[in-house]
């Protein structure tokens, strides 16, 4: 759907809120959009980015429809949901040149084909009259692939930040400022997808606030006004700051482990410190993900399933181990029947965390009476641990 932000600036994206899973991995629960805008210059028009193929008529529909001629197109990152219309714009368009940096033109060409002719390569910081206004391409590498960059339109003031400080929501105006409706869907995005490139993001956002930015508009979701309110929580994000929190995930066959949760949460509750369980049995993983982004504590609890933990508890570990959230401290409570290899197969697949290990909890079977005095002195620990360090 078109939608003038302003003078000469539309936004020409689609919106996919029935979609269902990204990546065929995250959860959507609330759609996505694939966001492109069209900028009018007295000399060129350009089109920063192009939506998912599977929308790629809808783009094309729209740029007929305003009947403005499109003579460059910029690709600020190779992945398909940014970059996947590009051959059908040039179609529409066969005069049209792709403005990007170097490795992002290697990907277009292995992805999609596009012929090297049609490219016009820019580099960092580079700036780019079109008449009347001037972009400025800022290389924003590892947010979230090593080609990323964004788009400074230096007389509005605009960024166009791709995957920077977007969401996945679903909505068919962007450009209705939602304010801090807006933070669960970031958050959510940051944890997903931004979370592994913390340390890099630092860097990024401390080269993005050299300029004076007065609206944000990213790749996926709505577009901010207010800029600062996304920065800002971008800053926590990524800082060492964690929560007074626990996280418990936990996946429970026969009811034992979930016994041992209930019983260390509320050990947990009577101590003040907030506890979030999440069953990874069949559920959203983006649950887990976003409670990363700030926990002091994540505290995984599995049954021995086959000697190692059950495998729906190892994706819980990988997750953990490619997400490299900044937790302090990370413990494991498990039941098992006749032996097993837990604690040993934990360590091994959590090599890029940096959290300390804390005493694991293995019980025989169901919770016992003896056994709650292990988790007793688990519940404590945890309370020393983040007295330690000053979150409580």
């Amino acid at each position: 759907m078109i939608r003038e932000i302003t003078k000469g600036i539309y936004s020409v994206g689609s919106n996919h809120r029935d979609r269902k899973v990204f990546d065929e991995l995250i959860p959507l629960p609330d759609g996505t959009t694939y966001n492109s805008y069209l900028i009018q210059g007295e000399k060129h028009n350009v089109l920063i980015d192009a939506v998912d193929p599977v929308k790629s008529e809808e783009l094309i529909r729209n740029l007929k429809k305003l009947n403005i001629p499109v003579h460059y197109i910029v690709s600020h990152h190779a992945e398909q949901d940014h970059s996947g219309a590009i051959p059908d714009v040039l179609k529409s368009f066969p005069n049209a040149k792709v403005l990007t940096n170097e490795k992002c033109k290697s990907f277009l060409m292995d992805l999609l084909f596009i012929p090297e002719e049609k490219f016009i390569v820019v580099k960092d910081r580079e700036k780019f009259d079109i008449g009347g206004r001037t972009l400025e391409f800022i290389f924003t590498p590892w947010v979230h692939w090593p080609e990323t960059m964004v788009t400074y339109l230096i007389e509005e003031k605009m960024l166009f930040s791709c995957d920077f400080f977007g969401s996945h929501y679903g909505t068919d105006d962007i450009t209705i400022d939602i304010g801090e409706g807006i933070f669960e869907p970031a958050k959510r995005y940051y944890a997903e997808i931004m979370m592994p490139f913390r340390s890099v993001i630092k860097n990024n956002i401390k080269k993005l606030r050299e300029y004076e930015i007065k609206m944000i508009l990213p790749s996926h979701g709505p577009i901010h006004k207010n800029p600062d309110f996304i920065i800002n929580a971008y800053e926590d994000w990524i800082s060492d700051n964690v929560k007074n929190k626990v996280i418990i995930p936990y996946v429970s066959m026969h009811g034992s482990v979930k016994n041992m949760v209930d019983y260390l949460s509320k050990k947990l509750d009577d101590m003040e410190i907030p506890v979030k369980t999440i069953n990874l049995s069949g559920g959203d993983i983006g649950e887990l993900a976003i409670e990363l982004v700030d926990a002091a504590t994540v505290i995984l609890a599995v049954p021995t399933m086959l000697v190692n933990i059950h495998p729906v508890g190892a994706f819980a570990l990988y997750l953990l181990n490619a997400l490299k959230p900044k937790t302090r401290f990370i413990g494991l409570i498990s039941s098992y029947g006749w032996g097993g290899n837990a604690v040993e197969f934990v360590k091994s697949q959590i090599p890029n965390l940096k959290a300390e290990l804390l005493q694991p909890v293995l019980i025989k079977g169901n919770l016992k009476d003896d056994d709650k005095k292990l988790i007793d002195a688990l519940a404590e620990n945890i309370l020393n641990k983040h007295r330690e360090i000053k979150i409580i």
